[in-house]
């Protein structure tokens, strides 16, 4: 089964690699010039994670009068994420019923279909008294690894995010083909300017914090500027939000955001979390980590949430549970908004993917990410079938090792293609991913519209390795099997730390890596490392190397954030001058054929350079139990377009 939107791409989550990062995209087109270099970028402090961050300035905006008589306003599209999946899947009914899909075994692409056909659909009905839906279900959701902050502001992971549109509110959501909608959930109405410089937002008035007290434009407001208050220590959200000037509330529901220039992904740039004014608004300077005082470590592990569901309880490194907000979907007994499809959600946070499949045989989880290993050989037996089923997809997740340019090894792009040639791809693919995954060939899946197609997987050639080594200086001098370089007037001996996570198939690619180097005299120490110290060390760029993943975001612009000079999410130091002018170029360009040419040539670039050792494509393999429904692939996994994770649901 394929899936081919026509967008881009995100940050990904993984539960079989590693996945210290939050989000990426998808690029496409020609190559870059011959003579271009790349060189480390400056050390940052633990607390300057953003070298491209400016602080707010000020701004007097207008009036609401003059922006409505000079913006010629265009109407966007409002809409609820569940009626435009039901749209699409008017076009994909079922193809068996589902008692024969739940009693098949998947050993086929024509058993996948079917399977697939049937997990995949939504209740006929939401009316609250529909007979489809288990009502007072708990789903018991399974978390590869526990997540570093419940903050919305201070997401960094693909878990956090996966949390957040459960608890939290963000206006804009994306359907399969990436095309934008402001949630009808939230939002009246929304209009962007003629200049694509303003947007306009009329946010419902029956919107509120699970404390009961309204949400506002003002919320809004104050969580842009604590997000760009040069004092908070903003790990990923600051991305898209920096691009803009100003956000303004004319009034409680009316708000207006200002970009600061014209861009081809503004609308990527409105997706910033909101946090509340009430709570945060007199302790933000206080404690700008926003979780250390006494104060706001009573807001730790219970934060107050906007979306459907508010937190119940967090054991750390154990689990969270959310309750469903009934004063978020009804008023005075009337159904205001789409029912959540659950009473309960259970995220059980289970590390080591063997365990989490023993749960699910068991019916302790009822879904779980499954490995290529156990897909062929752990979940073909009745002890799998009683209870569950399994489909597999295609996400453009990519997974790679960062390498810290800051480190004398990795400098030099010839080191690190020479990395590339030394280590065995084919034999990871076959013997690690069992053949159901893709190679890596850079940042973009090659199905994406923004995707160079030039690039093509490094084939093992030892003997060119060696070459580009001695070329880079890297040679064993001293007789002892470890090549080494003399730089600042010392012998450095070419050994150094790969960061994995806890995870077997993490832990299997970085020692097949290990392997592999030192047969062309490379020391490599692996070091399997809990997920929220793999994500603090990212950073605050503590690391030599470090194995990763990116999902897919819904524009290539989110790229720059990753490797443009000085980005939030740069953890490795990459730095390119033609890189940042090409991710300039594309952000100001509206035709999309142009965006490709540029974003395809960054992806030259950066495959040439090896900024990362691109790995290969997460193939989306997934346990579910037989009651499961609402479950939809796309390239951002299937938890990354609306209705997402929302639209999950259990039969009665």
């Amino acid at each position: 089964m394929k899936t081919e939107p026509s967008g881009s791409s995100e940050p990904a989550a993984s539960d079989d690699v590693d996945d210290a990062e939050v989000v990426v995209e998808e690029t496409i087109v020609e190559t870059g010039d011959a003579d271009t270099k790349t060189s480390a970028a400056k050390p940052k402090s633990e607390t300057d994670n953003d070298e491209l961050f400016a602080p707010l300035e000020p701004y007097d905006p207008p009036t609401l009068e003059e922006i409505d008589a000079a913006a010629n306003w265009q109407d966007r599209k409002v809409a609820e994420g569940r009626d435009l999946l039901r749209e699409v899947l008017k076009n994909h009914p079922p193809m068996v019923s589902a008692e024969e899909a739940m009693a098949m075994k998947n050993d086929s692409d024509e058993a996948n279909e079917k399977i697939y056909s049937v997990v995949r659909q939504l209740p006929k009905s939401d009316d609250p008294a529909s007979d489809d839906v288990d009502w007072d279900a708990t789903w018991v959701h399974h978390l590869p690894a526990d997540l570093k902050s419940l903050n919305p502001v201070m997401i960094s992971s693909a878990y956090e995010m996966e949390l957040l549109e459960l608890t939290g509110l963000q206006l804009i959501g994306y359907d399969a083909e990436f095309t934008p909608f402001a949630q009808a959930w939230a939002v009246k109405s929304w209009q962007s300017s003629e200049d694509h410089m303003m947007d306009k937002f009329v946010l419902r008035d029956d919107l509120t914090w699970s404390d009961g007290k309204p949400i506002t434009a003002h919320d809004f407001v104050f969580s842009f500027q604590t997000i760009m208050n040069p004092r908070v220590t903003i790990p990923a959200v600051r991305s898209g939000t920096q691009n803009l000037k100003w956000v303004e509330a004319y009034d409680d529901y009316t708000l207006v955001i200002f970009h600061k220039e014209a861009m081809a992904s503004s609308t990527e740039n409105l997706q910033f979390p909101i946090i509340p004014k009430h709570i945060y608004e007199g302790s933000v300077d206080e404690d700008p980590t926003l979780e250390n005082s006494d104060y706001h470590l009573k807001f730790l592990n219970k934060p107050l949430t906007s979306g459907p569901y508010e937190y119940k309880s967090r054991a750390r490194g154990q689990n969270i549970v959310l309750s469903r907000r009934d004063s978020w979907w009804q008023k005075d007994g009337k159904a205001i908004r789409p029912r959540p499809y659950f009473k309960e959600i259970r995220c059980e946070v289970i590390a080591d993917p063997n365990t989490a499949l023993l749960a699910l045989k068991s019916g302790e989880v009822d879904d779980t990410r499954i490995t290529a290993e156990q897909w062929l050989t752990q979940t073909d037996s009745k002890d799998f079938y009683d209870k569950n089923t399994k489909v597999r997809g295609l996400e453009w997740s990519e997974f790679h090792v960062i390498w810290n340019i800051e480190r004398p090894y990795f400098t030099d792009p010839k080191v690190r293609r020479a990395l590339a040639l030394a280590f065995n791809h084919q034999e990871m693919l076959d013997s690690i991913l069992y053949g159901l995954a893709a190679p890596g060939r850079g940042p973009f899946h090659p199905n994406g519209w923004m995707a160079s197609k030039k690039p093509q997987a490094y084939q093992r050639d030892l003997d060119a390795a060696e070459d580009l080594l001695d070329e880079a200086g890297w040679e064993d001098s001293d007789g002892d099997g470890i090549r080494d370089k003399e730089i600042g007037g010392q012998l450095v001996p070419f050994r150094f730390t790969l960061l994995s996570s806890e995870t077997p198939l993490s832990i299997k690619c970085c020692t097949q890596m290990k392997t592999d180097l030192e047969q062309i005299g490379i020391g490599v120490e692996v070091k399997p490392t809990e997920f929220t110290v793999l994500q603090d060390k990212s950073l605050k760029h503590q690391f030599d190397a470090m194995i990763g993943g990116w999902t897919t975001g819904t524009d290539p612009s989110t790229l720059d954030n990753v490797f443009k000079t000085g980005g939030g999410r740069n953890y490795g130091g990459y730095s390119n001058a033609r890189v940042d002018e090409l991710f300039e170029l594309a952000q100001r360009e509206f035709d999309r054929a142009k965006r490709a040419e540029y974003y395809a040539e960054i992806h030259d670039i950066l495959w040439d350079e090896q900024a990362y050792m691109w790995l290969f494509y997460r193939p989306t393999l997934f346990g579910l139990n037989k009651d499961i429904r609402g479950f939809n692939f796309s390239p951002r996994d299937p938890y990354g377009v609306s209705p997402g994770i929302n639209g999950i649901w259990k039969t009665k």
